[in-house]
């Protein structure tokens, strides 16, 4: 993880002795939006990650989930991938497929602005949205300001927890964990900044969907084939819809 500026960082301790008073909440913020954290001097060379999802690819074998875990020693109930499976129709035209999900790192991310302490921002390099450990003191604003359900507060840590495209792989040349873990090659990592990249030629060429477009954060994890269909969903004809997040929360959020 990239080293961001001393003068942003705010220890949980001293946020505490703060009183996490307004005035100094909204002041980091908007240090946080103004992107005070030092930017690349050449502009043409900033990635910018994205995952390309092709669900009709996906088998739902959790394999993604299994070394996401594994790599991060994540706790029991909680996940930063998972594999939601969707059952729905009448008999006899049932269907079942599976949606991945992980963070969006979203061009918009509302997670950001919502921070106390600047502890979650995206990465002007390549996009990433990051959260660093030593400043999160675990208010959950930012799980609460995710459209997308994909922050929970780590108990082992007690500060926020998300995908991060596996920032320590990437750095070294390496395909997150959940990529190279898809037997069925359903997860495609890239930079869309360069047109030769396999996810921008498959975001040339597919049509796409993204979750809860309707949010404007702009997230950048595109999906090919997938079924979006929510229990929540009006429901034609007392159609039968299931959804199993495999997660502690049976229910989407």
């Amino acid at each position: 993880m990239d080293e961001r500026p001393d003068k942003n960082r705010l220890s949980r301790r001293g946020f505490l002795a703060a009183g996490a008073g307004a005035t100094v909440a909204s002041g980091l913020a908007a240090t946080v939006a103004s992107g005070s954290a030092e930017a690349p001097s050449d502009a043409a060379q900033r990635k910018k990650y994205a995952v390309v999802i092709d669900a009709r690819r996906c088998y739902g074998v959790h394999a993604c989930t299994v070394a996401c875990k594994a790599e991060y020693k994540v706790p029991l109930g909680e996940n930063r991938s998972w594999v939601e499976e969707v059952e729905k129709g009448n008999y006899p035209d049932v269907s079942r497929s599976f949606l991945p999900r992980l963070c969006n790192h979203c061009n918009k991310p509302s997670c950001v602005s919502v921070c106390p302490t600047g502890a979650t921002w995206k990465r002007d390099e390549d996009g990433i949205v990051v959260i660093d450990k030593d400043i999160c003191i675990g208010c959950k604003y930012c799980v609460q300001a995710c459209p997308y359900d994909m922050r929970f507060v780590n108990e082992d840590t007690g500060t926020a927890d998300k995908c991060d495209f596996c920032i320590h792989r990437v750095s070294q040349g390496l395909q997150p964990a959940c990529v190279e873990a898809c037997p069925s090659r359903a997860r495609i990592f890239g930079d869309l900044n360069d047109p030769d990249s396999e996810v921008s030629k498959l975001i040339a060429k597919n049509p796409l969907t993204v979750l809860r477009p309707e949010k404007g954060t702009k997230p950048n994890v595109y999906y090919i084939g997938a079924d979006h269909t929510d229990e929540r969903d009006p429901r034609p004809d007392g159609m039968y819809v299931d959804v199993k997040t495999n997660r502690r929360y049976k229910e989407r959020r």
